[in-house]
């Protein structure tokens, strides 16, 4: 705003100081630092027109258009009143050198008014003018006495309308230089409280994607706890004590490492790799014959940004549809590879499959992968899964590869 205010008035100054320069405007010295004077004083009444206008600043564009213009009206007239005050005596410094370059006399009386006074002319000068004007003239130059002059009035004082006309064609040219600024103004503003609302929109998305993400993060841990605490106390009440006591000990460091994270920000994939460790000895003191765990991470990737947890519902549902509901023993594995720029995380195992009526997902597993992939990455992460030819499962998540950690 203050910069808008001094590149107006400066633009101003060096227009006008440009124009008198190209005319010839006699004077120009003491034109410019009068010109400054009112430059300057155009400012602050620009400025007192914005503290007004800062009033409106909330209210619809035509509460905001008809201040400017009403407002503008008192501040030109403002601005026009210095300017004749400040130039005033320029015009008869003027008049002061064009009477001396003609050997006449130019004043201003009481009233205000202008005056012009030419010399007597000598009686000699008439007498000789006499004979070669004719004798009307003679006798009329007879009439004057040698110490007589003649003095007409060149500019009446305004007065009234007049001078109010006189003040109003100066007004009307910063009547409008007033409006334009006005106008620069509230484009400003505009664009400010434009560029303000979609930062709190920016922000609100931000909070609610947050918000999403932590709750479809939070939504594993009820089931898996629930599921652990059935198995925990199956071991109680079957007297495996030391398997209990080995449970609580694995659960114990899943939830830990699990609730260390912050819900929405991203991890290194070998710590979601180790989670996920964490959560296999938990499933193999449950499973110790049937679980069995293979893990394959490339050393190149273990710095890889993943949403925390992402694994969790995969690995579960393959613990809980395969492992479960087999009497043989079943291979859970792990695998991570990167393919033209995006990293690839498969969950895989050789159990007997989906039983019927689940079709192609794990009820809640599944979809919150997908979801959370979706609020993560939007289009560019994809979900892969489906039933592996001669038994098992399968499920691929495609993301953008990233080792940015943020430090």
């Amino acid at each position: 705003m203050l910069l808008s205010i001094a590149g107006l008035w400066l633009t101003y100054y060096v227009l006008v100081s440009l124009r008198g320069l190209v005319v010839g405007l006699d004077l120009q010295e003491a034109l410019m630092w009068r010109r400054l004077i009112v430059c300057l004083v155009g400012a602050m009444v620009t400025f007192g027109m914005w503290l007004v206008l800062r009033l409106v600043d909330s209210r619809s564009l035509q509460v905001k258009t008809a201040t400017a213009l009403l407002v503008a009206l008192p501040a030109s007239l403002m601005i026009a009143q210095v300017n004749q005050m400040v130039f005033a005596d320029v015009q008869d410094r003027i008049y002061q050198d064009y009477a001396k370059e003609q050997g006449i006399v130019i004043r201003r009386d009481e009233s205000g008014n202008l005056l012009v006074e030419f010399p007597p002319i000598p009686r000699a000068q008439r007498t000789g003018t006499a004979g070669t004007t004719g004798a009307a003239t003679d006798r009329r130059e007879m009439d004057l006495d040698d110490g007589e002059g003649r003095t007409f009035v060149l500019a009446p004082a305004p007065k009234g309308a007049e001078r109010w006309r006189q003040l109003s064609d100066i007004a009307l040219g910063r009547y409008f230089l007033l409006l334009a600024w006005a106008a620069l103004y509230l484009a400003m503003l505009a664009g400010a409280q434009a560029r303000a609302s979609q930062a709190r929109e920016e922000r609100f998305r931000t909070a609610a994607k947050a918000a999403e993400l932590r709750s479809l993060r939070y939504q594993i841990n009820p089931h898996f706890l629930f599921n652990t605490l059935n198995s925990l106390s199956s071991l109680v009440i079957t007297g495996k004590e030391t398997r209990a006591e080995a449970m609580i000990q694995a659960v114990s460091n899943f939830y830990r490492h699990s609730l260390a994270e912050e819900p929405t920000e991203d991890v290194a994939l070998e710590d979601e790799i180790a989670l996920q460790r964490d959560y296999l000895a938990i499933e193999e003191v449950r499973f110790p014959e049937r679980l069995l765990v293979a893990i394959d991470l490339p050393g190149d990737l273990e710095r890889a940004r993943v949403p925390g947890m992402i694994l969790q519902p995969l690995v579960e549902n393959s613990v809980r549809y395969a492992v479960a509901r087999s009497t043989t023993p079943v291979r859970v594995s792990i695998e991570a590879f990167a393919a033209d720029g995006r990293l690839h995380l498969v969950v895989a195992d050789n159990g007997p499959g989906l039983p019927e009526g689940t079709g192609g997902g794990f009820g809640i597993g599944l979809s919150n992968v997908r979801d959370r992939l979706n609020a993560r990455f939007g289009s560019r992460a994809q979900v892969r899964s489906g039933k592996v030819e001669g038994g098992g499962y399968r499920t691929e998540l495609i993301m953008p590869l990233d080792f940015n950690d943020g430090r």
